[in-house]
């Protein structure tokens, strides 16, 4: 049985991974669509800048965070400023800094989605008198439904197992800002195997729970695609 504190982990972690995942969806929606679409020069950069997450260790990307997010940063003077205070160390922080790290998971499924939308089929809305929000919304976004549900799913997962972006900008405070890659980090740490392996174990399962439902959810489009060749 889960402990006190670890379900207070657990509670954290996933209060923090559901709204990450929402504001991940918002940004990247857009991102994803405009690089799919784009022919601008610029798309290689901000395609470049979006999947920086998966090749920087998360404690660059942390330490950054704390500079800009400090008291002397940019954005930790304007917060400050506008009366919220500091981010480093709280959970609006943890937030943050999950939407940064985590938006490739989210970015590059959406915009391999939107890419297989074929031109044609936008084209014919378009002469139906669609405008450019009802082709988006009515044709683009249901097209694109299966690259949503792995946005979404991914996006979920990889802030939930996250640990070195959170550890940096949240610390290590009971009840705020310690979820569950932290509090696996300190049984370990405390030489506490037992209840490491609890929560190792569930983590691991989870982990497999996410897989198995991505592979059914894009089923379907494989076996469409196979039958179609």
């Amino acid at each position: 049985m889960l402990t006190a504190d670890e379900w207070s982990a657990v509670r954290l972690t996933a209060q923090l991974a559901a709204l990450s995942t929402l504001l991940l969806l918002a940004v990247g929606t857009p991102i994803a669509w405009w690089l799919a679409r784009t022919r601008s020069r610029a798309k290689p950069l901000l395609a470049a800048l979006v999947a920086m997450p998966l090749v920087l260790p998360p404690t660059v990307i942390g330490f950054y965070l704390l500079l800009l997010m400090g008291p002397q940063g940019p954005v930790g003077q304007l917060t400050q400023a506008l009366g919220l205070g500091r981010l480093p160390f709280t959970f609006a922080g943890l937030v943050v800094a999950s939407v940064i790290c985590s938006l490739p998971f989210v970015v590059q499924p959406l915009q391999q989605a939107f890419e297989a939308i074929p031109e044609r089929t936008l084209e014919a809305a378009a002469t139906l008198r669609a405008g450019p929000w009802d082709r988006f919304f009515s044709v683009a976004v249901p097209l694109a439904r299966p690259g949503f549900v792995t946005a979404a799913v991914l996006g979920f997962a990889h802030t939930v197992g996250e640990f070195g972006v959170v550890l940096m900008i949240g610390g290590n405070i009971p009840d705020k800002t310690r979820v569950l890659s932290v509090a696996l980090y300190d049984h370990v740490e405390a030489t506490e195997f037992a209840a490491a392996h609890r929560l190792a174990a569930g983590m691991v399962v989870f982990a497999l729970a996410v897989l198995v439902t991505l592979y059914v959810a894009n089923r379907p489009r494989r076996e469409r695609a196979e039958r179609a060749a």
